[in-house]
């Protein structure tokens, strides 16, 4: 159902029920994944949000809405500032799908990209950020695995990778992409496992865009949201994923003179959204003055985890290869119906940058 048909004066009634007291006011937000809309009741403005899976969350990279509220409510009561569960209406004659109710969360998220609230642009700010950022990381990755048992789907560090290299298969077979930097990364990472690995709660699409900040200063995580990619897994691939978006000085800037003359031309912004990430980092403040390190982040994850981040290359790449192959399925899909497609650019410096963590040129 598309936001803009929702039932909203039947949703209000039936909330009113389930609540115990008046809906006073419902605001449709935006949303992809997931329609979205904002409740009010008679004590409190924006107090709940209903959450109800849209068509695009139609794919194995998601749970279903009913597990992902399971996940919400077995990390009730932890250190996790997570959305709190309200409600799950399996009845699908309010809404004609089932949808879930959690409380709503105050703060705002720093989309991968975009720049931070100019209240975080100090040197303090930026270092607060970074630290918020692996700090709620480390919190998701403390919570005993067992609570999630029976919820969440277990999935080993390899069993990960013939996943990615699958959807690769695919995408490429769509699109007509050549990605040979990727299959080398396949293999590589079939060869390099660590012989052992954790379990542990995941979120799966841990990033800013997925973290809100309180509105005061300095930095605070408010809550951790988008929890329909949780799972039980490795937790240090969670931390290269966080790395992968992160800038260091001195990073080599793989493959840009390629990616100007392919595509310069015919898709001018998405090359100078690439040129700003190898510059910047996908985090656009990761590289500006106090903003932590890729090495400060991992110090501290290790002092809150207890995990030691060795096979560091193994679970970057691991991290990497997995956004690849996510991206070159959204291009795929465009190619597929017919759209015009720019994430090219973005694909091959992917793929450029995901080769060169294999190679020993991102370090630490």
């Amino acid at each position: 159902m598309t936001d803009d048909a929702l039932p909203l004066d039947a949703l209000e009634a039936a909330l009113a029920d389930e609540l115990g007291e008046p809906v006073t006011d419902t605001e449709v937000l935006d949303g992809s994944l997931n329609v979205m809309v904002a409740v009010s009741t008679d004590s409190t403005e924006n107090a709940y949000v209903v959450r109800q899976a849209s068509e695009m969350r139609d794919s194995d990279l998601f749970v279903d809405l009913d597990r992902e509220y399971r996940v919400l409510e077995a990390l009730a009561d932890t250190g996790v500032p997570a959305p709190e569960p309200v409600a799950y209406f399996e009845d699908e004659s309010v809404l004609g799908d089932p949808f879930v109710v959690t409380e709503f969360l105050d703060g705002e998220p720093v989309p991968v990209g975009n720049r931070l609230p100019e209240r975080f642009q100090t040197e303090a700010g930026r270092r607060a950020v970074g630290e918020e950022l692996v700090d709620a990381l480390a919190d998701v990755h403390s919570v005993p695995a067992e609570r999630f048992e029976g919820v969440c789907e277990r999935n080993a560090p390899l069993e990960q990778v013939e996943s990615f290299a699958d959807r690769l298969d695919r995408a490429t077979a769509a699109s007509g992409r050549d990605v040979p930097d990727l299959w080398r990364v396949v293999d590589w990472l079939r060869d390099h496992a660590p012989p052992t690995h954790e379990t542990r709660l995941t979120h799966g699409d841990f990033k800013s865009g997925n973290v809100f900040f309180g509105d005061g200063t300095p930095p605070e995580v408010t809550g951790v949201f988008d929890w329909e990619t949780a799972t039980l897994a490795e937790p240090r691939t969670e931390l290269g994923y966080l790395l992968f978006y992160w800038r260091d000085d001195g990073d080599p800037t793989p493959a840009l003179h390629g990616i100007r003359e392919r595509y310069g031309d015919d898709h001018p912004e998405a090359v100078r959204e690439v040129e700003a990430a190898a510059e910047h980092g996908f985090y656009r403040y990761a590289s500006r003055p106090g903003s932590p390190s890729r090495r400060d982040l991992v110090d501290r994850y290790e002092a809150q985890t207890g995990l030691s981040f060795d096979h560091d290359r193994f679970y970057r790449a691991h991290a990497a290869l997995g956004l690849a192959a996510v991206w070159e399925d959204i291009h795929a899909r465009q190619v597929e119906a017919g759209e015009d497609s720019d994430w090219e650019p973005l694909l091959d410096y992917t793929a450029a940058v995901t080769a060169s963590i294999v190679d020993g040129e991102f370090e630490l």
